[in-house]
C-alpha cells in the first residue's frame, strides 16, 4: 500500500464542511497540518469549523458556494488555488434531500436534492481534474453510503443521488485508468452516522428523523475519509460492520432485504419525537442561514453513536488479514500433516 499522501502544507478542499463528515474530515486533515479550503452554504458553520481547523494545527480557507452551480464551484477552485496553491485533495461530501414518502416530493424538491447531492459530487470533480489532470497529480474521494448499494424507504432522493455518484465514481476510474493518469479517485461508503442531518434536512415525516442504528460519531468517518485519501488506490472502502454486512445482505437476497425493509425502514427512521413542521430544511437555504445557529459536526444522536468498530480495523489492514490468513492455512496444514503420521 502506498505512503501517505496527505502531508503538512498539502492543500485539500473539503465540500460539506460546515457540519457532520464534512466538518469531522476537515478536522482530521488539519492534524496532520494540511491547509483547508472549507466548501458549503452556512457561513456560520463555516466560521465554526474553521475555528476548529486553525486549533487543529491545519490552516483554513472559508469559501462560501452552492455545490449545485458549476460555475460558482469552477470559481471556489480557482479562488482556493489562488490563496494556496494547488489542490492535492479533493472530498466530495456536501448533500441535501427530504425525509419523505416519495408522493409527498414535489418535482422542485426532488430536482434541487438531486442536483446538490449528484450533480455537486460531479461538477466539485471537474473542478478538480481540470486543475489535477494537467499536473498529473492529485486525488479525489467520493463519500459515499452503504445506500449507495442498497435503497431504503423514505429516502429515495438521497438513494438515487449516491447509486448515480456509484456509477459515475466506477466509469470515471476506468478512464483515469485507461489513461494512466497519475490522478485518483477513490470512493468511502458510510455507515448511519451522527450529523446534524437529521435536524437540518427538509423532514415531511410525521416523526423526528433519525438514522437506522447502529450509529457512528461522525470523528469515525472523518479519519476514514483522511485514510482514503492517504491510500486512493483502492476503488472503494467500507466503513462499519453495518455497512459489510448490509451490503453483504443486499448482494446475496435483495428481494428478501425488500422485505425487511418495507416492514422495518418506516419505524426505524423515526424516532417517538414529534416532528416540528415549522423547520423549513436546507434544502433551498442553508440550515443556519434561518437560525443564525452553528449546527456542529454532531448531531442529536451522541448518547447512542460508537466512536470504534472493528470492521474498519479490518478495512484498513487487508494486507495484514491475508498474511494471517496464510498463516493460519499453513499452520493448520501442517498440523494436519503431522496427524497423519
Amino acid at each position: 500500500m502506498e505512503q501517505s499522501q496527505v502531508e503538512r502544507g498539502d492543500v485539500v478542499v473539503v465540500t460539506g464542511a460546515s457540519g457532520g463528515i464534512g466538518r469531522a474530515s476537515a478536522v482530521e486533515f488539519a492534524r496532520r497540518g494540511a491547509r483547508v479550503a472549507l466548501l458549503a452554504r452556512g457561513e456560520v458553520g463555516l466560521a465554526g469549523v474553521a475555528a476548529e481547523v486553525e486549533r487543529a494545527g491545519g490552516e483554513a480557507l472559508v469559501v462560501p458556494v452552492d455545490m449545485a452551480d458549476a460555475q460558482a464551484v469552477s470559481v471556489a477552485a480557482g479562488t482556493v488555488e489562488s490563496a494556496l496553491g494547488p489542490i492535492d485533495v479533493w472530498v466530495n461530501v456536501a448533500f441535501s434531500s427530504v425525509f419523505a414518502r416519495f408522493d409527498d416530493i414535489t418535482p422542485e424538491e426532488y430536482q434541487r436534492a438531486t442536483e446538490v447531492s449528484y450533480l455537486g459530487y460531479v461538477f466539485g470533480t471537474m473542478a478538480a481534474l481540470r486543475r489535477m489532470k494537467p499536473r498529473n497529480r492529485g486525488t479525489i474521494v467520493q463519500v459515499g453510503s452503504a445506500l449507495a448499494y442498497r435503497g431504503i424507504p423514505l429516502q429515495t432522493a438521497y438513494c438515487g443521488a449516491k447509486h448515480a455518484i456509484q456509477g459515475f465514481h466506477e466509469a470515471l476510474r476506468c478512464e483515469l485508468l485507461h489513461e494512466a493518469s497519475g490522478v485518483h479517485v477513490t470512493m468511502v461508503q458510510m455507515p448511519a452516522v451522527n450529523t446534524p442531518q437529521f435536524s437540518w434536512l427538509l423532514n415531511k415525516l410525521p416523526r423526528h428523523a433519525q438514522p437506522v442504528p447502529p450509529i457512528y460519531d461522525p470523528e469515525l468517518a472523518g479519519r476514514a475519509v483522511v485514510f482514503a485519501a492517504e491510500h486512493p488506490r483502492r476503488r472503494e472502502y467500507w466503513v462499519g460492520t453495518s455497512t459489510a454486512a448490509t451490503l453483504a445482505a443486499n448482494a446475496l437476497a435483495p428481494g428478501l432485504l425488500d422485505r425487511y425493509l418495507a416492514r422495518t425502514g418506516f419505524a426505524s427512521q423515526q424516532t417517538p419525537e414529534r416532528a416540528d413542521p415549522d423547520v423549513p430544511g436546507n434544502l433551498w437555504k442553508p440550515a443556519d442561514g434561518h437560525d443564525g445557529h452553528d449546527y456542529g459536526m454532531r448531531g442529536v444522536f451522541t448518547p447512542q453513536s460508537h466512536a470504534s468498530d472493528p470492521q474498519q480495523w479490518a478495512s484498513h489492514h487487508h494486507g495484514t488479514l491475508a498474511a494471517l490468513g496464510a498463516a493460519a492455512v499453513g499452520v493448520g496444514a501442517y498440523l494436519a500433516g503431522r496427524g497423519r503420521r
